[in-house]
């Protein structure tokens, strides 16, 4: 045997091993869990402002993952009412977990906050319902139109006076910040009837 098919067989059984062990018996493993109950998988608006999520970096300062009692204050901040399981993450392809916690964990957002008009404001200023908050604004997510060109289908935005547009005019969103929304209210923890550990 030539010392060339010895580098070549010895490089191949190391990625191949690696492979197996890294990606091919997780992902047998991960394949058998089932949906937590009450998690559903995204419609089309959820997706979109998923990727919205995604694209906007989001991850990079909330995480998605209430840690169980004993494992932080997590519950105790109201973030959630119980642990996160690797069942509330089923439909994910590519999970938001993140690491980072400059702002509240967001996986039950939609129990703690479910308001359109919260929600919408916050993303077009943050400062507008969290004041001090290091969030950044997404105004491009909105249009300021006058009154009199809004539409009957237009979201119209109610902002606090001090980030308010001039006199006669109005914020309304985009239909981004209206999926980025519908995803926010699909981040639910539903409570369950047996104690799972964590």
């Amino acid at each position: 045997m030539t010392r060339s098919l010895l580098i070549f067989l010895g490089a191949f059984a190391a990625i191949s091993m690696s492979f197996t062990a890294l990606a091919l018996l997780p992902g047998l493993q991960l394949s058998t869990i089932e949906p937590t109950p009450g998690t559903d998988d995204y419609t089309f608006e959820e997706q979109r402002g998923r990727e919205i999520y995604i694209r906007d970096g989001c991850l990079y300062c909330h995480t998605q993952q209430v840690r169980p009692d004993g494992f932080g204050a997590d519950i105790q901040r109201g973030w959630g009412s119980r642990g996160s399981f690797p069942g509330d993450y089923v439909y994910d392809e590519t999970h938001q977990l993140g690491t980072m916690r400059t702002g509240p964990d967001l996986h039950d957002i939609a129990s703690r906050q479910p308001s359109r008009d919260w929600h919408l404001a916050h993303l077009y200023q943050p400062r507008s319902v969290s004041p001090g908050s290091v969030m950044p604004a997404y105004p491009y997510m909105f249009e300021v139109k006058s009154r009199s060109n809004v539409l009957p289908s237009d979201v119209t935005v109610p902002i606090s006076p001090e980030y308010a547009p001039p006199e006669g005019k109005v914020v309304v969103a985009k239909d981004e910040a209206l999926y980025l929304y519908d995803y926010l209210m699909t981040l639910r923890l539903e409570p369950l009837e047996e104690n799972r550990g964590g």
